[in-house]
C-alpha cells in the first residue's frame, strides 16, 4: 500500500513517487511504474516528456483521480503573464484536465511571489490543485511563505550524500512537505557504504530500498527513477521495509 501524506486542505500525496527525468523511454517506464503500483508521477517542462507521461497515464487504464501528477515551471515560463498559457499547454501535453501539484522548478530572476500569484490564479480556476516550489533554500522559503499563498511542498536533493538539514527542518516545522529527489545516491564515504551494505544484509533488502526506507521514515516523499523494470519494482517494495529507530539514527549520523 502506498502511504500518503497530507499536503494541503484535504489533498494527500503518495509518499512514494516515480521520477521521470532523463528516461530513455518515458512512456514505457512510466507505464511500468503505474502497473507496479506507483500512483505519484513527477515530471517537469524541462524534462520534455509530458506527452509520453500523459500517454502512459492513458494506457494504464487507471482513473485520473487515482494518479497524483506533479510538474514544474522554469525559466521565462515563470513570468506572471506566461504562467496561465503555459499551464494550458501542460494540460494539453499531459492529456489531463488538471495538475495535482505545480512547482516552481528553479528560481530564475523572476520574483517567486509574482510567479506564485499567477500559479494561484490557475489553482483558483481548477487547473491546479496545489502549489509548491523546488530547490528553494531557507530564505527563499521564507519569502514564498510570506506571500500567504498555500505553498505546501519543496522538492530538494536529499540523500546520504546531500542532506541540507536547515532546509528540511525549516519546511517540516512550517507545515511544508519535502520531496527528496535523487534519493538513492550514497556518499562516497567508505563508512556510509559499509553501513548501508550492512543494513541491506540485515533487512534482506537492496541498498536502494534501505535509503528509500530511511527517507520515508524521516517523513519525506521520495521519487526514485529508473529505466530498468526490475529496479522500478524493487524501489517500490521499499514501502514494505521499516527500519528501526536506531538504524534511522545511524544513517542520519553517517558522513
Amino acid at each position: 500500500m502506498n502511504k500518503t501524506l497530507p499536503l494541503v486542505d484535504d489533498i494527500r500525496i503518495p509518499q512514494m513517487g516515480f521520477g521521470t527525468y532523463a528516461l530513455k523511454d518515458a512512456k514505457q517506464a512510466t507505464l511500468h511504474a503505474l502497473q507496479t503500483g506507483y500512483r505519484h508521477l513527477d515530471t517537469a517542462d524541462y524534462y520534455r516528456n509530458h506527452v509520453e507521461v500523459g500517454q502512459a497515464m492513458q494506457a494504464s487504464g487507471l482513473r485520473r483521480e487515482e494518479i497524483f501528477l506533479v510538474t514544474k515551471l522554469y525559466g521565462n515560463t515563470l513570468a506572471p503573464d506566461k504562467v496561465g498559457p503555459v499551464v494550458d499547454r501542460f494540460l494539453k501535453e499531459l492529456d489531463t484536465d488538471y495538475i495535482d501539484l505545480l512547482l516552481i522548478h528553479w528560481l530564475s530572476g523572476i520574483p517567486a511571489e509574482d510567479s506564485l500569484a499567477a500559479m494561484e490564479t490557475s489553482r483558483a480556476a481548477g487547473k491546479v490543485r496545489a502549489l509548491g516550489v523546488s530547490n528553494f533554500e531557507v530564505e527563499d522559503m521564507q519569502a514564498a511563505l510570506a506571500t500567504g499563498l498555500p505553498v505546501c511542498n519543496n522538492q530538494i536533493e536529499y540523500n546520504l550524500e546531500e542532506h541540507p538539514e536547515d532546509v528540511a527542518e525549516f519546511c517540516l516545522a512550517n507545515g511544508v512537505t519535502v520531496t527528496a529527489y535523487s534519493p538513492v545516491k550514497v556518499s562516497g564515504g567508505a563508512q556510509t557504504r559499509k553501513l548501508v551494505a550492512g543494513l541491506a544484509e540485515k533487512y534482506e533488502s537492496t541498498a536502494e530500498q534501505v535509503t528509500l526506507a530511511w527517507l520515508m521514515a524521516k517523513g519525506f516523499i521520495v521519487i526514485p527513477r529508473s529505466n530498468n523494470p526490475k529496479h522500478i519494482e524493487s524501489n517500490f517494495r521499499s514501502l514494505e521495509l521499516t527500519l528501526s529507530k536506531e538504524d534511522v539514527a545511524a544513517l542520519d549520523a553517517s558522513e
